[in-house]
């Protein structure tokens, strides 16, 4: 019982970290395409429209893959959630609140110094809240690249703290940038959850309703004039995570296997591969630190964020208003704060809905730089300070092991 068990924790993780690897490899191999000579092509591929236009679906492939291939990810990453809350780490009410109140703190520090630095500049009035966000896929890939010998309860921690942090940032974006909701596309989603969810009650498992509707859900979502990747969130949270008797494993554990692989291994590189195609410049690079625009989304991401998720997340455990992960510490959280830092999809996403029509067009672009660049340092940071933690974990592990040994002797 116990050997099928870990082989089966060790084909995750090795999926997880093979994943992580394939999303940085797609991540620079857009970023060299779109700044070499043929980049034209890869802007004509990612800006080719493909879909029947009378549903509404006539989308540029860039679109699919970030509405559609991620909407799968974050299904997998409601899966995740969902278990936790039920019967993992977060069934704590405590430990459940704490990365809440952290993506709270995460939203609110960097939209703040974003709107003081870049008070009175055409375009953030609404361009504040590009460095609101973190990027979840990123960020998990470079955990699980740089931090296998951090606790996964750091995991747990992050994956919780972006799927929330996410999800304010698209009730920002439905806020701020949506003109308005059709009601009749939402009331459409709102049912087709609310069937997923009496099917998973009355213990229904064939595909041949769920594949059906969970599609159904993502058009109405899509139509509905709302970030359809929140259908990914919602079927996942809806999904049974709890065993009956004679069942071999439940809903919610069938689903994350059979499709995390498909996840991490292709939704999530192929997204990568067309967000992260941003143009670079010397004349952007040039104006990055000078630029308001860029000190804003800058300083917002790198300092508020970290500060914001970190400071609020300590503030939150000494009041006793919330629990600290087990088996991490502060430094562990401060590392794991920085990683939160990693804006790229949603930033790059508001920059274009915030600055796309201000002057000429530069303000949207420097600010794609601005968040490029944060997050690749936010990831060369994140990663060294986990590498670090991950030592110091792995010495304490050893140490602990030596002890417990006959005589506190290493045979």
């Amino acid at each position: 019982m116990t050997q099928p068990l870990r082989s089966e924790l060790s084909r995750y993780l090795r999926t997880e970290t093979v994943g992580g690897s394939i999303l940085l490899i797609a991540a620079a191999i857009a970023l060299v395409w779109a700044n070499s000579p043929v980049s034209d092509s890869y802007f004509a591929l990612r800006d080719w429209q493909i879909g029947p236009q009378a549903l509404h679906l006539n989308l540029t492939v860039g679109t699919w893959a970030q509405d559609g291939l991620l909407a799968v990810f974050f299904f997998v990453a409601g899966l995740e959630l969902k278990r936790e809350l039920v019967v993992g780490e977060l069934a704590d009410r405590k430990r459940a609140l704490l990365p809440i109140i952290a993506a709270c703190g995460g939203v609110v520090v960097p939209a703040i110094i974003a709107a003081t630095i870049g008070a009175g500049t055409p375009g953030m009035d609404r361009g504040w809240a590009i460095p609101v966000a973190t990027d979840i896929a990123f960020a998990l890939g470079v955990l699980a690249l740089t931090g296998s010998r951090i606790p996964t309860s750091a995991r747990v921690f992050l994956l919780s703290l972006a799927v929330v942090d996410d999800l304010l940032a698209i009730v920002l974006i439905a806020v701020l940038f949506t003109s308005s909701i059709a009601l009749l596309w939402l009331l459409g989603a709102i049912a087709c959850l609310a069937v997923y969810a009496f099917a998973q009650h009355r213990r229904i498992t064939t595909p041949l309703l769920y594949v059906p509707l969970a599609l159904l859900t993502w058009y109405c979502m899509h139509d509905a004039g709302i970030h359809a990747t929140l259908a990914g969130v919602a079927l996942g949270l809806l999904t049974r995570v709890r065993r009956d008797p004679g069942e071999r494993e439940s809903p919610a554990s069938r689903l994350e296997h059979r499709i995390q692989p498909l996840s991490a291994g292709v939704c999530v590189p192929v997204f990568a591969l067309f967000a992260s195609g941003v143009a670079l410049s010397s004349e952007l690079l040039g104006q990055l630190f000078t630029n308001p625009i860029s000190q804003s989304v800058i300083a917002g991401l790198l300092v508020g964020k970290t500060v914001g998720i970190f400071g609020i997340s300590w503030l939150a455990i000494r009041l006793g208003i919330a629990k600290k992960p087990r088996a991490l510490g502060f430094r562990d959280m401060f590392a794991l704060s920085v990683l939160g830092a990693i804006g790229f999809t949603v930033s790059l996403l508001v920059a274009d809905l915030a600055l796309a029509g201000i002057g000429d067009g530069s303000e949207a672009e420097i600010a794609k730089v601005a968040v490029l660049v944060t997050s690749l340092t936010a990831s060369l940071i994140g990663s060294a300070l986990l590498w670090r933690r991950g030592r110091a974990h792995a010495a304490r592990k050893d140490d602990s092991d030596v002890q417990e040994l006959p005589g506190g002797v290493d045979k």
